[in-house]
């Protein structure tokens, strides 16, 4: 084992699991069911299949950014915030695909979303007081959740009351 794999094994490997993990349980959360297909949806929807492949590369920037950025952290306690912080957004992550999924409620999870929002905001300041770069990582996260909150607000609005 070469030096540096030596020292960042256990960093390497909680990120890419956590990344695992929170896609893992987001994807059991998502149920596309004849409820989901009955919904009227946007005509500019992305098809289903676009939606893994994002995911994917959100949670690959995720994980990387908090790598990069627990190498760089210098106290034990700056670290805890920052896996406070991931802990929180990845909570509230698969929270979102819970209410709009299985409990079939999108217009809770509209109202959930703008947390889950302000958690990436919130990741991102953390980050970035260390690493613009780790900070922008999450760029792409924020920006596929602010769509994501515009589609879920356009299906509320073509779908509600629920």
């Amino acid at each position: 084992m070469t030096g540096w794999l030596r020292r960042f094994w256990r960093p390497v490997a909680t990120a890419a699991v956590a990344a695992f993990a929170v896609a893992g349980v987001g994807a059991l959360m998502t149920d596309l069911s004849p409820w989901y297909y009955a919904l009227e949806q946007p005509a500019w929807k992305p098809p289903d299949w676009l939606f893994g492949p994002a995911w994917t590369l959100i949670f690959a920037l995720c994980a990387v950014a908090g790598f990069r950025a627990w190498v760089g952290m210098s106290s034990r306690s700056q670290r805890e915030w920052m896996l406070a912080a991931f802990a929180c957004n990845a909570f509230l992550n698969v929270f979102w695909s819970l209410l709009f999924f299985r409990l079939q409620r999108p217009d809770w999870a509209l109202l959930e979303v703008g947390a889950l929002w302000l958690s990436i905001l919130v990741l991102m300041a953390i980050l970035g007081r260390h690493s613009r770069a780790n900070a922008a990582l999450l760029l792409p996260y924020l920006a596929w959740v602010s769509f994501a909150a515009v589609l879920n607000l356009a299906v509320v609005r073509l779908n509600g009351p629920f």
